[in-house]
């Protein structure tokens, strides 16, 4: 089956599974769903949600969030990952949508990219999330489902980016991108999974991407790397005994 074929019937099957694909971050415009994504690096979008309300009643705009200093918001967002680095570039970022965006979140990747602390994938979020600028962010979940599934080779997330793009129609990035998020978090964890079990790995996946998870304990590319990296290791040579 051509990856074309494969990502048409997934997206019937993604789209069935979830025919609405809300943002699990809260936020109420740009600027909130910017600081949430953010917040979110290595943080549950549930502990996203939980602090953003306290952090937001304090400041909703980039012109209130820049009057704050660091220790305010580190102290609404700590329980977070990553905490001292996020509050400091939350004020930075703020300082600077102020400074050069007349405290405006700009409607263009590189200038979000642009901003201390925001990177490619939070940019493209907030393009497609908050703007309706046609991007596919990729987190950990979809670089993992797209291999799985051989959409992309797991190189890497800007190669899975630049594949599933190709495969998917512009107008369903946005919903495919949640989409692949509720079904890894949902359907599609990353170790001790049954790909044949999965209703997508399970027909999608190749025998010999099943077969290497299934010894490598149903990891993502790392274990499979580890697992090749033990494949290629030379064996120690049994040393002779001394004689006595």
């Amino acid at each position: 089956m051509k990856r074309a074929e494969k990502a048409a019937r997934i997206l019937e099957i993604l789209d069935a599974l979830y025919p609405e694909t809300p943002i699990p971050l809260d936020h109420e415009d740009p600027f909130t769903l910017l600081v949430a994504v953010a917040l979110s690096a290595q943080t549950t979008d549930e502990r996203v949600n939980r602090v953003t309300p306290g952090l937001f009643a304090k400041a909703r705009t980039p012109a209130a969030m820049a009057k704050l200093s660091v220790d305010e918001i580190l102290a609404e967002i700590r329980s977070c990952g990553l905490a001292p680095g996020k509050a400091k570039n939350l004020k930075a970022l703020s300082e600077q949508l102020v400074r050069d965006h007349g405290g405006v979140v700009p409607r263009d990747g590189a200038a979000l990219e642009a901003l201390p602390g925001v990177g490619h994938k939070t940019a493209s979020v907030v393009l497609t999330q908050a703007f309706g600028i046609p991007a596919f962010p990729v987190d950990t979940h979809i670089h993992r489902l797209a291999a799985r599934w051989g959409l992309s080779d797991g190189h890497s997330v800007e190669k899975t980016e630049r594949d599933l793009k190709a495969v998917f129609p512009v107008e369903s990035w946005a919903r495919v991108h949640l989409a692949m998020i509720y079904f890894g978090r949902g359907h599609c964890p990353a170790r001790g999974h049954d790909l044949t079990e999965c209703p997508i790995c399970g027909w999608a996946a190749t025998r010999k991407r099943i077969a290497e998870e299934a010894r490598a304990g149903g990891g993502g590319p790392r274990s499979r790397q580890a697992l090749a990296s033990k494949r290629r290791a030379p064996r120690a040579s049994k040393r002779p005994r001394r004689g006595r």
